[in-house]
């Protein structure tokens, strides 16, 4: 029986999700300033890392696709860009929850997260853009265009901490020079272990996902210079 690419990303993220649930929970001491509110860093990093990835791959993809005209990879940057508004939204949901007990408030207009929610709104935005033509290659001719652009977000939240004074704490482990000293190695184990977890499961989703449009586009009429391949060549043969 062969085993499909899918059912083995599904079990490596489940193996890897539940390594960082037990090292993050069980493994990992408790910071001793921020105390067991902490942990929620072992989630809220990895999804914000993961979402910056999927970000980066709807740059990646569209370039591909304003080089190539493939609606294949038209179809990555999508997913990829679903992704990445989903798990930036639960990195807001999740810095929320542990900026309560730390900083005393569930929100604060501090420049990381005005960056972020702006990231998010771009990228709404983004797909947004999809839905203005019924010609899938205009679509993503517009889109690919927006998530180049959109990019530029990403680098400007990431170093918002360091440009700007700002509550929210600078990089630990992704800073210039290096990651810090002072992190205790199985709280990083525990971090890069929920980092690995995210990327896997969010490679079994993209997957997936990128497979149920392939589906869905299959079902839709077939736009000029979008026809399959195989559907040419019969044509071709009916006609000699």
């Amino acid at each position: 029986m062969r085993i499909r690419p899918t059912t083995v990303l599904g079990a490596a993220a489940a193996a890897a999700g539940g390594a960082a649930a037990v090292l993050g929970l069980v493994v990992a001491p408790p910071d001793v300033v921020q105390g067991q509110p902490q942990r929620l860093m072992y989630v809220h990093v990895p999804a914000a890392w993961v979402a910056y990835l999927a970000f980066a791959g709807v740059l990646a993809a569209s370039v591909a696709y304003l080089l190539r005209r493939d609606l294949r990879w038209d179809r990555h940057a999508r997913s990829a860009a679903e992704l990445g508004v989903g798990l930036t939204a639960l990195a807001i949901v999740l810095g929320s929850l542990w900026g309560r007990p730390v900083w005393g408030v569930w929100w604060t207009w501090e420049p990381r997260l005005i960056t972020t929610v702006v990231l998010l709104v771009v990228y709404v935005g983004y797909l947004g853009v999809r839905g203005l033509s019924a010609d899938p290659h205009a679509s993503a001719r517009r889109a690919a265009v927006v998530g180049i652009a959109a990019f530029v977000n990403v680098p400007i939240v990431h170093y918002s901490v360091v440009w700007w004074r700002t509550l929210h704490q600078p990089p630990t482990v992704l800073r210039p020079g290096g990651p810090a000293d002072a992190i205790e190695p199985m709280m990083l184990a525990a971090l890069l272990a929920g980092v690995l977890a995210f990327t896997l499961a969010a490679a079994w989703v993209h997957v997936r996902r990128v497979s149920a449009l392939a589906t869905a586009r299959a079902a839709a009429p077939m736009e000029l210079g979008d026809t399959p391949l195989v559907e040419l060549t019969v044509n071709a043969g009916r006609i000699r």
